[in-house]
């Protein structure tokens, strides 16, 4: 039965077509966190897909709040944190980057922080500092 589940996914993943490359590994993080949390290891397998799917769509910011949160955080005038390494995805952001609480009209990323690196604005996940989703 979960073969089926995951083929499905998968199956699914690959037809989304117009998704963002970044939203799909946002989502497939997202559903790999949850589904583990919720269902262990197989639980992981099928959320880090179906997330996929998701994310591959809309991220954590969906596409009509992404322009509005990137002007919310650029009317704030923050300084931007300077990273050498490849900004990306995945990342783990280094200790002495200084992060902010995202506002509560943008529900789908509340359990996340958000900073500037590189000039960009990110989302990141409060307990590891790792980038969710990169906003621009």
């Amino acid at each position: 039965m979960i073969r089926h589940i995951i083929f499905a996914c998968a199956t699914a993943v690959a037809m989304t077509t117009g998704a963002h490359a970044q939203g799909i590994p946002d989502g497939a993080a997202h559903g790999a966190r949850v589904g583990e949390h919720d269902a262990g290891p197989v639980g992981a397998v099928v959320g880090g897909v179906v997330g996929g799917v998701i994310g591959g769509v809309n991220g954590i910011l969906g596409i009509d709040d992404r322009p509005r949160f990137h002007s919310y955080v650029a009317d704030r005038h923050y300084p931007s944190y300077e990273y050498s390494s490849e900004l990306r995805v995945g990342a783990i952001l280094p200790g002495g980057v200084t992060y902010y609480e995202v506002p509560p009209e943008y529900s789908s990323a509340r359990e996340y922080q958000y900073t500037i690196v590189n000039g960009h604005t990110v989302l990141v996940d409060r307990r590891t500092h790792t980038i969710v989703q990169i906003v621009d």
